[in-house]
């Protein structure tokens, strides 16, 4: 049920001036492990968000950086801890590595996560070295561009992950959202929370943002949060209707109608999301661990038994 079993090749990433020298680099198609990082090109250095999930793909953004600036790039923002946003962090030697604490305690705790195997073997991850950030901060940070204001700020409570962060240049009402928003692909709160995710949009909104980069996705406006929060909304009903009805999330989800969610890229995540609105139905608090495993292998028993589709 994958929605991304298109073949390779997919368009080429590409580079989106999204203001004066603030750039967006979009790789499509935004579905898994294939994510949208930025830069700031100011004129004593670069200010990146996020890596990639392949050496491939993260040297691919290096290329493009350079092709933008030359100056050296002094600063790599993680927005969160998954792979797709960090794997590529040993590529950015020089820079200094920038993260909300539990980015950098999960980074360390996984290494090279061995769920990885969910997805089609086919994927060249290239060197895998994992690099967690050695700068930290607990509710934020704030970096500048020359004198351009960037707010690096924790949403306080689990939402995607436990872990996340947003960027947002105030000057510029612009938004480097990471993945608490999903622009045409399945939002996905398996290692997070589904109301947490839910509060953290309310406080996106309150920023009032023009732009926004998602995580995945195409540059948007604050108009994405709807369908994110529509479908977080569908997630909880469907698992008090599965709940009330002894079903467990895998059967819930194979009894459930996607409607106008079914289009969404990775449609299997919400058999994942399932799992995590199940435990805060049990009462569970927001980001409590849950058994993982079991949620990626029932994705892929969602999935017809097949590896999770993955072009990264």
């Amino acid at each position: 049920m994958s929605s991304s079993s298109q073949e390779h090749p997919l368009p080429p990433a590409r580079v989106e001036e999204v203001s004066d020298g603030v750039y967006a680099y979009l790789q499509p198609d935004g579905s898994w492990w294939i994510n949208n990082t930025g830069f700031l090109a100011g004129r004593r250095g670069v200010v990146a968000i996020d890596a990639c999930s392949t050496e491939r793909r993260t040297r691919a953004l290096r290329e493009a950086i350079g092709k933008v600036s030359d100056r050296p790039i002094t600063t790599l923002v993680n927005t969160h801890h998954h792979g797709d946003h960090t794997f590529g962090n040993w590529l950015f030697p020089e820079a200094t590595i920038v993260g909300h604490e539990g980015v950098r305690d999960q980074i360390i705790a996984e290494g090279v996560p061995a769920y990885r195997a969910a997805w089609s073997p086919e994927v060249d991850w290239g060197k895998m070295e994992p690099t967690p950030p050695f700068l930290t901060f607990t509710d934020g940070v704030t970096v500048y561009s020359d004198d351009l204001r960037c707010e690096i700020r924790h949403v306080g409570h689990a939402a995607h992950t436990t872990n996340d962060s947003y960027v947002w240049i105030p000057e510029r009402r612009l938004l480097f959202s990471g993945d608490l928003v999903f622009n045409g692909g399945t939002p996905f709160v398996l290692m997070g929370s589904v109301a947490g995710a839910l509060e953290a949009l309310g406080q996106l909104r309150e920023l009032g943002a023009e732009t926004v980069v998602p995580g995945h996705g195409e540059v948007c406006g604050p108009e994405a949060y709807e369908p994110v929060e529509g479908y977080l909304r569908f997630v909880q009903e469907t698992a008090l209707r599965g709940r009330e009805a002894g079903l467990t999330p895998l059967e819930a989800a194979r009894q459930t109608v996607l409607g106008e969610w079914g289009g969404l890229l990775d449609s299997e995540r919400i058999v994942g999301n399932l799992h995590r609105a199940y435990a805060e139905l049990d009462g569970h608090p927001l980001g409590a661990p849950i058994d993982l495993v079991t949620a990626v292998l029932d994705m892929v028993a969602y999935n017809g038994g097949r590896p999770l589709s993955c072009l990264a």
